[in-house]
Formats: structure tokens, sequence, C-alpha cells
């Protein structure tokens, strides 16, 4: 009888020989089989814990709150996360949705005077083969100082290296006959091959974790970070991780979370659209838990979400541990001396000074133009490296505080912009990017999230419109998806035949996603595992064009 296999790898896509060969060597493999065969099971078992969780609430109808399991570890005053190194004590500008398979960008931005990069495989990135060999190899070239135009690693600004989550799969890799969760391969080949170095230079290796959702996965990556640093011949308490809580029930979680990854935690990062998204995932079906539009009513200054970055705020500095603030998404226009490019600017400053007073001691920018004056802005409204002494003890977050939905409606602006934005979404992963432009905002997989997630409860709900009173149906939806399809024509420059295809199928498939009696739980789940996004891939993989696409179905 033969042996198992215990890791089967798709071959090089077309142009990536030499990066797969640096970055899939035999040990790397080899480390990232022990990985994977260690915590598989337990992987498994918290994507059922996800379920079990969702399943309670919608059969018991009850709402969540502080876990009474846990209150010892909430009402223990003495406990502290561990102080985190230098160069992450003062991180006041970070640059966001930074896609490392973008090679220019990526380059530019270690040459930027940001305190920090994102360098993100998860919401800014499209998880096609190529793009995670590519991003991880330039990574590699990063912090093995090889790019000949960007600072050596330990002057650069410092690397927040964010997997993929835990809802996402790599499919050209199996181990043990099953596909490698994504989160796991991106971790283990980095850590392989950057850990040990970023660590050597002070500069690492630090972590944002997406999407985490219950302390019990905040155990899990804290003890995959105890194995690596064992295997690894690392300290104790080397990687550092930010968790960004994303959702609704990680929100009553926060001080079990720094608990479980007290020696491994650099903080709490709060975002507001993935976060508001889901409110939907885990209520949407409620009439109680309706969010009306967001682009008129849903901003950083409704109770719920400002009660959620008070909490966070609160929670990290009683506990010695960093918070950090949501990504500037604004594009500033080209002409510093025009009345736009003002406007823009003082659009930003206003919402980042909010958070700036509320305590957060960094915050995420886009556009690179947007560093310096946003350093100036915390320089001007804080003192120190961070805000850590603001401890925030005047304040008193109830459940009732982060589950009161804003009041009002759904313009007819809003319903057409979240279509766009959702099929536009699709669009750009059927390209293979993550991320794209609209309207002077960047937008990538979180705002995909809360515009397809609102369109799909508005519809379950027959929300009327405030503009005129028609109510949200699958036909309005698909007569404006119609609509707005001239414009997103010349957004995304189709001046092809083949372009033009790929645009109908990706309303098509943004239609389809929106009308689920059940709600999909992450649409870029619902992508990755969809046949028409895998075989566009696929064509790419073999070397068709980039846009080769099934034909559309609307």
């Amino acid at each position: 009888m033969s042996d198992p296999i215990t890791m089967e790898l798709e071959p090089s896509p077309p142009g990536l020989e030499a990066e797969y060969r640096t970055i899939f060597t035999a040990g790397s493999l080899v480390f990232l089989q022990e990985l994977v065969s260690t915590f598989d099971e337990e992987v498994d078992k918290i994507l059922r814990l996800r379920i079990s969780r969702k399943t309670h609430l919608d059969l018991s109808g009850d709402l969540p709150g502080f876990c009474e399991v846990t209150a010892p570890v909430r009402s223990d005053p003495t406990w502290r996360v561990r102080p985190v190194p230098q160069r992450l004590q003062r991180r006041h500008v970070d640059v966001g949705d930074l896609a490392p398979c973008d090679t220019q960008r990526f380059i530019q931005a270690l040459s930027s005077p940001a305190q920090g990069l994102q360098i993100d495989f998860d919401d800014g990135n499209c998880p096609t083969y190529h793009n995670q060999i590519k991003g991880i190899y330039n990574v590699y070239r990063a912090v093995h100082n090889q790019f000949p135009n960007a600072p050596k690693i330990s002057q650069a600004p410092v690397l927040m290296l964010r997997p993929r989550a835990w809802n996402m799969v790599e499919h050209n890799m199996m181990v043990k006959g099953k596909e490698v969760p994504g989160p796991l391969c991106d971790f283990g080949f980095l850590m392989f091959h950057c850990g040990k170095l970023l660590f050597d230079s002070e500069s690492g290796p630090f972590f944002y974790l997406s999407k985490v959702e219950s302390y019990l996965e905040a155990r899990l990556w804290n003890n995959i970070f105890l194995w690596t640093e064992q295997k690894l011949g690392l300290p104790v308490g080397s990687i550092k991780a930010t968790v960004l809580i994303e959702n609704v029930l990680s929100a009553f979680e926060m001080e079990e979370i720094l608990y479980e990854l007290k020696d491994h935690s650099a903080g709490l990062n709060c975002g507001i659209w993935d976060y508001s998204a889901s409110f939907v995932n885990k209520f949407g079906h409620r009439g109680a838990f309706l969010l009306p539009d967001r682009s008129k009513y849903v901003n950083m200054e409704k109770l719920f979400l400002r009660s959620y970055m008070d909490l966070l705020v609160q929670t990290c500095h009683r506990r010695g541990a960093l918070a950090t603030g949501g990504m500037a998404a604004l594009l500033l226009p080209q002409d510093r001396d025009s009345a736009p490019y003002r406007a823009a600017l003082a659009n930003v400053t206003r919402l980042k000074l909010l958070e700036i007073k509320a305590g957060v001691d960094g915050f995420m920018v886009y556009d690179l133009g947007l560093i310096e004056p946003m350093q100036k802005l915390f320089k001007l409204h804080s003192q120190g490296d961070n805000q850590m002494h603001q401890l925030r003890d005047d304040l008193t977050v109830t459940p009732d505080d982060l589950l009161c939905m804003p009041a009002g409606g759904v313009t007819l602006y809003g319903l057409k912009y979240n279509i766009a934005v959702g099929i536009l979404f699709i669009d750009a992963w059927l390209k293979g990017k993550g991320h794209f432009f609209y309207r002077g905002q960047v937008e990538d997989s979180a705002t995909a999230e809360i515009s397809r997630s609102q369109v799909w409860q508005w519809i379950r709900h027959q929300t009327q419109l405030e503009d005129d009173s028609r109510v949200v149906t699958r036909g309005l939806v698909t007569e404006l998806t119609q609509e707005v399809m001239g414009e997103l024509k010349v957004v995304t420059r189709c001046h092809t035949v083949r372009g033009g295809e790929r645009l109908l199928t990706a309303a098509a498939m943004f239609l389809e996603v929106v009308q689920k009696r059940d709600f999909p739980e992450f649409l870029t789940t619902y992508l990755n595992l969809d046949h028409t996004f895998l075989s566009s891939q696929a064509k790419r993989h073999e070397g068709g064009a980039a846009g080769d696409m099934p034909k559309p179905k609307l």
C-alpha cells in the first residue's frame, strides 16, 4: 500500500516561475504542511462554532451581551497586555488596503513617511493564485532588502501583515486531501520566509487579524503564534497582532480577545463598514435591525458606531493596548490649490479629528497624499507617541448602546450607489483586482459587503424609498441595475466586447447574491467558491486572455 499524499500543489502561474521557486521551497512546504496538519481541525471547529452561534441567535431571538462565563476576565483590574516593541508605539498614520501584488504602489508606500503599512492579503486584495504568490514574493523582497529604490526594512514603515480571514480557503493547495485555510497559507509562508529577519531587524513580525468573531478564535491565533515561535526559534511574544473588531459579536468580547492574546497583542482596530455589515449578517432578517441608507444615515457619529469606538478605546487603554481607527477612503484631487482638494481634505480632517478626540492611537489612509496632513493633525491634537494615557474612565457603554440602530430610511441615490459598488467589486474580482475607485473613493470588500448587505435587507423587508414611496423589490433592483450600467461601463473603461460581457456577468452575479433566500455570510466566500470566478481565474492561469468570461446571464 502506497503512502498517503500529504500535500498537493498547483504549478506556478505563467510568468511567476522564479517567484514560485523562491516561495515554494522544500523547507517552507514542510513547515506549512506541519502548521496546517496541527491546526486544521481547530479551524473547522471555530467555523462550526460560528454557525452554531448564528443558529442559536436565529432560533432563540436572543441578542448578544457581555458573556457571563468570562466575567472574571473583565472584572479583574490587574492584567495587562505585554508592551509592544518601540516601532509600534507611535503609529499615527498607516497606509491601508495595500495589496502587495501591486509592486509599484508597494514600493511607493515603503518610501512614504507613513509609520506603518497594512500589507493586505484580505479586504483590498483579490486572492488569485497569481496575486498571492506575487504578494508574498514582494514582502519577501522588501524584508530581504531587495528593492533597490526602497529603504531598508529597518528604516521603512513597519509592515502590518494582514492574512486572509478564516472564511477563505486556498484552492491551489491541499494538505491531507483538504484545501488549506487561506490565513494559514498566508501566515505560514510569511513567517517562514520573513519572521526571523523581521524580528532581528526589530521590525516585526506584526500582523492584522481580520474578521475575528470570538475570544476562542483569538485563542486559536495565540496557539498558532506560540507553535510558530517555537518552530522558528523565536522568543515567546515576538509575534504581535492587531485584531480588527469587524463583527458585532466580537464587540462584546474585546477584553477577552485582548486577554487571549496577552503576550502577542498589538491592540484592537475599529472600522465602519464590515462592522455595520455584520448587523445584517447576524440580525438582517429582524425588522428591528433594519439598517438605513449608509450614504445618508450611517457614520461614526451615530450612537451604535460611536459607542463601539468608545468602548474599543476604553478597553484597549485600560489593558495597556493600542486602539486604532478606520481608514480614510477618500482620494485627494491632483490640484492642491483647487476647491475640490480643500473640500476633500476638510472632510477627511473632520472625520479623523473625531477619532483622535475619541482617543485612538492611530488610523489608516489610502491616499499617500493624506499621510503628512493627518500626521500633522495628530501632532496638533494629541501628545506623545500614543494616547494610552486617555483611559476614558468616565465612559459607560451598554449593550443597548451597541445595538441601537440609527433612524432613517432609504434613498434612491443610496440604493443605486450600493448596487453600483456591489457590481463594480465583483467586476474587479473577475479582473483579479481586490479594490477599485469610484466617485473619488477607494472601494474594497468592506464597502462591497455593506452595499450588497443593505440591498438584500431592503428587498427582504420591502423597504419604501424616501423619494417616491416605491418599494424596494427584486424588480426595482433589477430595473435600477439596468439604469446604472451605462455609468459603470464608463467607470470601468469598458470599451471591448469582452469587457462588456464581464460587467454584465458581474451584474448578474450581484443580482443573484442579493436575492438569496438565506443571506450569504461573506461576499468574498461566495465569490471564491463561485464557478464563474474560479473559471475566469483558471483561464488566466492557463494563459488565456484576462477578460475571458462565461457568457453573461443578465
